[in-house]
């Protein structure tokens, strides 16, 4: 027997609720010679362009039923896609049974995952469940000796190219990589329908995991240059790094996209009808975040914490980048800057530092938004709600003799949202709505509050200074002092109040070190651990 495996196209099933590319397809393998088998508004968009089609139900002789639910799950259908073309018992049963082969399968499902996005109701969703489409490709993929299959309009370039090359056929290698394009479609297509249910029925975290996600970018190299990496996307419109259209500069690296994520994640957290805000990341750990009545003096106040670290960091910024805040930027290396917007100047200030990137996002991510967290482990993966925690005024509750000033709070609030967002143990010394210290973690609450001090009296240094910044600020810690050395500390360099969790069994010698210090200390009842 010949190998069949190189024959070419003779028949093709086209049947997509996608019909972007379908005409020009179409066409394309009508002048090829290719019999097309269609259905429903498929089948009527090809015909009415003047492509020669043949219904599904005249192919099989069996009529459309059930609004549509039942057309293509056929013997004609799934014989014609699953024979082996070089079995002589499958061509045998093939001539008994009047079934045809069919040779390339262009299916792309239903748009379930679009309905649930739209917040259509429970019957809505249920009707845009593909039952037929996912049956076919299976069929075919798994068939993918013999046959091609398509679920994507990006790969009809592809086929094309194959077939003109092959004399009407497609190489082995398309179909094999096709038909695994397919597999993942119709695996995350099962994934997400099950998600769906699993949330209808208040599941938040179901019995099975799938996970599922599109690649959209394979990167150099991961964290260091021996592992490999890539960047996938999980389809959420949620403003951010996955979102953001990045005008200039390199190409990203694992590091960048992970420390981009961070600066764009905490400098979402401040709302910018409350003022400019920005802040600097190395290692997705801030080391300079500050608010301020523009967007360059916001800059300039994060810089000033740690312009050391700051070399080489990622900087996030709540609002438009201007020119006088991008001319600021490019004095110091730097090498994302990440923002909803630019202006032109701006734009063409960046453009002098070809390789440094700028992502604009269009908007600021909520940072109340719903969501989880995931983390692998050996042998498995833990999973979480996202931190949307947020502390306000009302939350807070004085439990020493001095109450804080008004400067105070508003410092005590902005220090407790930064820290959310630095690793533990965190201490935030803020002092006028910026960071003045920041110490991230160490292994002890002792140690990051002396860590953040030593920091704060080198960029004192730096900045000319004649006393550590530190004195006259407030400070916040991720979590309870489980001691009063941490307290005790930060009240040697000079804070006037503090802000923590609350929930140590010390808490009233914690509380007791604050008030023979005359401090101000209000407690929040709620921790931001971050590791």
């Amino acid at each position: 027997m010949s190998d069949t495996s190189m024959a070419p196209i003779k028949r093709a099933l086209l049947s997509v609720s996608d019909k972007t590319g379908l005409i020009e397809f179409g066409q394309f393998l009508a002048g090829q010679g290719v019999e097309i088998l269609s259905t429903g508004g498929t089948a009527k968009a090809l015909a009415d362009a003047g492509v020669a089609v043949t219904e599904v139900s005249d192919h099989t002789g069996f009529p459309e039923m059930m609004d549509g639910r039942v057309k293509t799950l056929h013997p004609k259908i799934h014989g014609g896609l699953l024979a082996l073309r070089d079995n002589d018992a499958h061509l045998a049963a093939m001539a008994d049974h009047d079934i045809a082969p069919i040779d390339l399968l262009v299916v792309n499902l239903y748009p379930f995952e679009e309905t649930v996005a739209k917040g259509a109701d429970f019957a809505t969703c249920i009707e845009n469940i593909d039952i037929g489409g996912p049956a076919m490709i299976r069929s075919a993929s798994k068939n993918h000796t013999f046959v091609t299959v398509v679920v994507d309009a990006v790969d009809y370039d592809a086929v094309k190219a194959s077939m003109l090359d092959n004399n009407g056929a497609t190489s082995p290698e398309l179909r094999r990589r096709l038909a695994a394009t397919a597999f993942g479609r119709t695996g995350a297509y099962d994934a997400a329908i099950g998600a769906w249910f699993a949330a209808q029925q208040g599941e938040t975290y179901p019995e099975r995991l799938t996970i599922t996600a599109t690649r959209q970018e394979t990167l150099r190299y991961g964290e260091n240059p021996h592992q490999d990496a890539a960047f996938y996307v999980s389809g959420t419109k949620r403003p951010g790094i996955a979102t953001a259209r990045q005008v200039q500069g390199k190409a990203l690296s694992y590091n960048n996209l992970n420390d981009t994520d961070a600066a764009f994640e905490l400098v979402s957290e401040f709302d910018p009808a409350q003022g400019a805000a920005v802040a600097i990341i190395k290692h997705a750990n801030p080391c300079g975040v500050a608010q301020g009545a523009t967007m360059v003096e916001a800059y300039k106040q994060a810089l000033i914490c740690d312009p050391t670290s700051a070399f080489g960091g990622i900087i996030a910024l709540n609002g438009t980048l201007d020119g006088a805040t991008a001319a600021e930027i490019t004095k110091v290396f730097t090498e994302v800057v990440i923002a909803p917007d630019a202006d032109e100047q701006a734009l063409e200030i960046m453009a002098a530092k070809k390789n440094l990137r700028l992502l604009l996002t269009g908007g600021l991510a909520d940072p109340s938004t719903v969501g989880q967290t995931i983390k692998s482990v050996a042998g498995g993966y833990l999973l979480q709600g996202r931190d949307n925690g947020k502390v306000t005024l009302d939350d807070l509750t004085v439990v020493t003799e001095r109450q804080p000033t008004e400067q105070e709070l508003q410092d005590l609030l902005f220090a407790f949202t930064v820290c959310k967002h630095v690793k533990s143990n965190a201490i935030i010394y803020v002092k006028d709505g910026r960071t003045v210290g920041i110490g991230a973690g160490q292994m002890s609450r002792l140690d990051s509050a002396r860590v953040a001090v030593r920091k704060a009296e080198d960029a004192s240094a730096t900045a000319g200074l004649t006393e550590n910044m530190t004195i006259g600020s407030v400070v916040a810690s991720d979590a309870f002092f489980p001691f009063a050395d941490g307290l005790i500390s930060a009240a040697e360099a000079g804070v006037t109040a503090v802000i923590q969790p609350g929930g140590s069994i010390r808490d009233d010698e914690v509380i007791a070190a604050a008030n023979e210090r005359g401090l101000a200390m209000v407690m929040t009842g709620m921790r931001h651990f971050r590791h």
